[in-house]
């Protein structure tokens, strides 16, 4: 049985190195702000294309944290520009923070 408490050697430090995938910070970030700036886009537009009575009132209460944004098509452009940074910005802290703390000896 092995003690849980000393630390690894060097041969299982490696093997661990080797079996915990590192994320690719600049990867992870360009794919979360794709999608970021899909999703915001393609809300706004789907808002835009159904219309009605009240067109994205909650939605477009997102104008309070992006500056320039509302619920129409300009404003669905600027919303997928907000969309990338944002997601960018949030994928490349998370992949960061991911490969700091899982590649930690």
């Amino acid at each position: 049985m092995t003690d849980l408490r000393r630390p690894p050697t060097e041969r299982e430090a490696l093997a661990i190195q080797v079996a915990v995938a590192r994320l690719r910070t600049g990867i992870v970030a360009v794919a979360m702000g794709t999608m970021g700036g899909l999703i915001l886009f393609l809300a706004t537009a789907w808002l835009l294309i159904r219309d009605g009575q009240n067109v994205g009132a909650t939605l477009g209460l997102l104008s309070n944290y992006f500056p320039g944004y509302s619920v129409t098509w300009p404003g669905a452009f600027v919303g997928l520009v907000y969309g990338v940074l944002t997601g960018g910005i949030a994928g490349g802290a998370m992949a960061w923070i991911y490969n700091r703390i899982a590649h930690r000896s």
